[in-house]
């Protein structure tokens, strides 16, 4: 067997040697000098064994297993010196660019090439490189290079593991490798740092998983590998940052309905409500949220699970908060008709609704609206809904920037002024038919138009609105929507033509 890879090593050579740039490369003459050292050994043990000096087989054993792995070694890495192109780069002199490139080029291959000690005093200067420009590193950076990296995560020393995780974490925060890295197989080692790795192990692996996990395909993957127990462990042992970094992966993986299960038979439910009740920082309860509402979104049994384990009451706790976000609130929304009415009236929802629909972020404020749509099922729900003061915000949402906020406002207005209290509160507001009105508009991007006359059509029996209507131009918009066959529009239209045309003989 060494006779044989000795047989390999002048035609290695060969190819090393007749490279343009042989010679003028410090990789080069390195790995002659440990070629050298190997072939002295070999002929120290073959002088060895010729004059029966040998010290026990089980010594001679030894000696010749390791003379075997240095060979494997010396000829892997001449080849991987002519592979990585390293070579090239050792040319006259550079302009100040290129010698950077050059030497960043060869700290890259220096991770492939040698021994252990060699590649760990690579890796800290290839981490100082990063610190002072990594976006040099990033343009040079290979596939060979990240394979190389992802074999380090497995290295012996806990040293070489926290630093090529920290270099792996740089490249998966920077959008430009995650392809490479998850099929150089990143997957499994990661997780595993996650789960028994150092201090900075855990956390660089951490935010590593949470960028990569953005990608359902790859979360998937997280999932089938086991990451999820660790990440759910590290919810509740990590520090802040790894906890809002395993936090956010769980949300990412959330996201992916075929896996949803998974994560709850891994504990998750109840490790993400309690993460949602004490988490270190406010994005970790944020993300909490998130998972919640993705959880809730489509599985009844995930619902109940998510209800069983105290979960409604810890999203309205947070929705307690200065500006609320829309996860929270869409996670309730999703869990209205889990829930009995009364117990979540009893539990303080309608008016934590009143409070997002005021302070909330936009798109909490849409999730709000849609609830209310959902629980507004009876007279009584409708007059409680009222009596929160939910309807002046809703008005005001009319007026809203986005398309499905408008109509998702109008169809809750919609909803609630079939009782004649509520269809009072909604003419006190002087924006009311305006902002309605407006929404009859027949363009295509449109989408409020047939709740909005629902809603003109309940305020029709009025005069004043009737009125206010036509100065705003109804007429014309209920035209195009009777052509359109929008429900309503043809007898709300002739209600106010009709309207209309006795005022003309009125004012005769």
């Amino acid at each position: 067997m060494i006779v044989l890879k000795l047989e390999q090593v002048p035609s290695r050579l060969s190819d090393l040697s007749s490279h343009p740039c042989f010679g003028k490369n410090a990789l080069c003459k390195e790995q002659l000098q440990a070629v050298t050292r190997t072939l002295k050994e070999s002929i120290e043990l073959a002088e060895i064994c010729v004059k029966d000096k040998f010290e026990g087989k089980l010594k001679m054993q030894s000696d010749l297993d390791s003379l075997a792995a240095k060979l494997d070694l010396n000829l892997r890495d001449c080849g991987l010196l002519i592979k990585t192109g390293v070579l090239g780069e050792a040319t006259l002199p550079l302009p100040d660019a290129a010698a950077l490139h050059g030497s960043i080029r060869e700290l890259l291959a220096r991770l492939q090439i040698g021994h252990l000690e060699a590649k760990h005093k690579a890796l800290d200067n290839l981490v100082e490189a990063m610190r002072e420009d990594e976006k040099k590193v990033l343009v040079v950076m290979g596939r060979s290079n990240i394979a190389a990296l992802v074999q380090l995560l497995t290295a012996t020393s806990h040293r070489i593991r926290e630093k090529a995780v920290t270099v792996i974490c740089s490249l998966a925060e920077s959008g430009s490798c995650e392809n490479w890295l998850v099929s150089e197989g990143v997957l499994p080692p990661l997780i595993r740092l996650v789960e028994s790795g150092s201090f900075v192990g855990k956390e660089k692996a951490a935010i590593s998983l949470q960028r990569l996990s953005m990608s359902a395909e790859t979360a998937r993957e997280i999932v089938g590998h086991g990451g999820v127990r660790p990440l759910v462990e590290l919810c509740q042992t990590g520090d802040s940052v790894s906890q809002s970094a395993a936090a956010c992966t769980l949300k990412n993986i959330s996201a992916v309905p075929e896996v949803r299960q998974a994560l709850a038979e891994e504990g998750t439910v109840k490790v993400i409500i309690n993460l949602l009740n004490c988490g270190i920082l406010l994005g970790s309860k944020e993300y909490a949220a998130e998972c919640l509402q993705n959880l809730t979104a489509s599985n009844e049994n995930l619902r109940r699970n998510v209800i069983a384990e105290g979960g409604v009451m810890s999203l309205l706790a947070y929705l307690d908060g200065p500006l609320p976000q829309e996860s929270a609130v869409g996670a309730l929304r999703n869990l209205v008709g889990s829930v009995p009415e009364d117990k979540l009236i009893s539990l303080g929802f309608l008016p934590r609704l009143c409070h997002v629909l005021k302070s909330g972020s936009p798109g909490a404020q849409q999730a709000a609206a849609a609830a209310i749509c959902r629980i507004s099922s009876t007279l009584e729900l409708k007059k409680l809904v009222g009596e929160v003061g939910c309807i002046p915000h809703l008005v005001k949402m009319l007026e809203a920037k986005s398309s499905s906020a408008r109509e998702v406002a109008a169809q809750a207005i919609a909803s609630l002024i079939s009782l004649s209290r509520n269809q009072r509160e909604v003419k006190k507001d002087d924006k009311s038919v305006p902002n309605l009105v407006q929404l009859l508009d027949p363009s295509p991007q449109n989408t409020a138009k047939k709740y909005a006359v629902s809603c003109l059509g309940s305020l029709s029996s009025c005069k004043k609105c009737r009125k206010l209507m036509i100065s705003y131009g109804a007429i014309g918009y209920l035209k195009k929507l009777t052509e359109m066959d929008i429900p309503g529009a043809k007898k709300l239209h002739e209600k106010l033509e009709k309207g209309d045309f006795r005022s003309l003989f009125s004012k005769k």
